[in-house]
């Protein structure tokens, strides 16, 4: 892959805020940030549209993706349901002269990292606690009791993946988190490129 300008990477469980934040920082011109849409073999939920939200593929296409290692990174995050970033959304966005930004799971926020160390920051949004996250999953009426509770459980597993990243932001308070990101975000992408970057 060709390389282009930063990647910030945001990742926590369901129901933490990381979208309100990544959208925040979308926001800040400035920061001359683009949105990496991820694919999924799963359906459109609600207003959901394809190419704005996600790249919406079937599941055989997913595969056959994989197969031709098209994937920066992907996962299968529950039984024939994958989520992943194609190469040539990276691809298409470094050839803008933007930093990327990513809204996605732990394992491939992790992933990333590990591809390409020096060019990315790793945030980890923690919801105040598990209780919390649970408040605000109920609040969100848009999946069952049965959803809520596997949301959960996986929850408290990526909670313990939190100290593999750069920093971990606790979202308690909105207003805080936007601050926090936004300036870690300021930084990352002011430090000079390394000679692996260059």
């Amino acid at each position: 892959m060709n390389q282009g300008g930063k990647l910030i990477v945001f990742s926590a469980p369901s129901g933490s805020g990381k979208t309100t934040i990544v959208r925040h920082l979308l926001n800040e011109k400035d920061l001359n940030l683009e949105f990496s849409i991820s694919a999924t073999s799963r359906e459109p939920r609600g207003a959901e549209k394809d190419g704005v939200d996600y790249y919406f593929i079937s599941t055989e296409d997913f595969k056959k993706h994989i197969k031709n290692e098209d994937f920066l990174e992907w996962e299968e995050v529950y039984r024939d349901n994958f989520y992943g970033t194609l190469k040539k959304e990276v691809e298409r966005i470094w050839a803008e002269g933007k930093n990327v930004i990513f809204d996605i799971d732990v394992v491939g926020g992790l992933r990333i990292k590990k591809k390409f160390p020096d060019k990315t920051l790793a945030v980890f949004v923690k919801p105040p606690s598990v209780d919390e996250l649970k408040i605000r999953l109920k609040k969100r009426q848009t999946e069952t009791e049965e959803r809520i509770n596997m949301r959960i459980a996986k929850a408290s597993i990526e909670m313990a993946t939190a100290p593999q990243f750069d920093h971990i932001i606790v979202n308690d308070r909105l207003d805080n988190a936007l601050k926090e990101a936004e300036d870690l975000v300021r930084q990352h992408i002011s430090k000079p490129p390394t000679s692996e970057e260059e």
